[in-house]
């Protein structure tokens, strides 16, 4: 259950980034990629689903297929920002620095974590994510 709110949290956390780019594009595990405008664009997590809606409709991607999601200025992520992509290894630091672990993967590091804000670094490039 942590993992989806973790999601949740990470996709919520973007929120700013959404406003300089067109899309929110998933990629799930076959490769396979759903790109979403992001206009009036929620997140809602529904049991093992997230649930993405937008001008166009709502969509339901289930949670343990996914494996990336980007923001991106067209369908196919090749102008991209990366968000999420959690098989890679990552660090996790307190907002104070205090560091928490090293990870194999965002959903290992999920398992261990209480609620509260933390700074997700993978190579040079950091995150930062609520869990509630």
């Amino acid at each position: 259950m942590k993992n989806l709110f973790l999601l949740l949290a990470l996709c919520l956390s973007m929120t700013a980034y959404a406003t300089t780019y067109n899309y929110l594009v998933f990629t799930n595990q076959a490769g396979t990629t759903t790109a979403f405008t992001v206009s009036n664009l929620t997140l809602n997590v529904s049991g093992s689903d997230l649930q993405v809606t937008n001008d166009d409709g709502t969509v339901n991607l289930v949670l343990t297929d996914l494996v990336s999601m980007q923001f991106s200025m067209d369908k196919t992520a090749t102008g991209s920002e990366n968000v999420l992509n959690v098989d890679a290894p990552i660090e996790i630091y307190s907002v104070t620095g205090t560091s928490l672990g090293t990870y194999s993967s965002i959903l290992e590091a999920v398992k261990s974590l209480q609620a509260g804000t933390y700074v997700i670094l993978n190579g040079d490039q950091s995150q930062t994510v609520v869990i509630k």
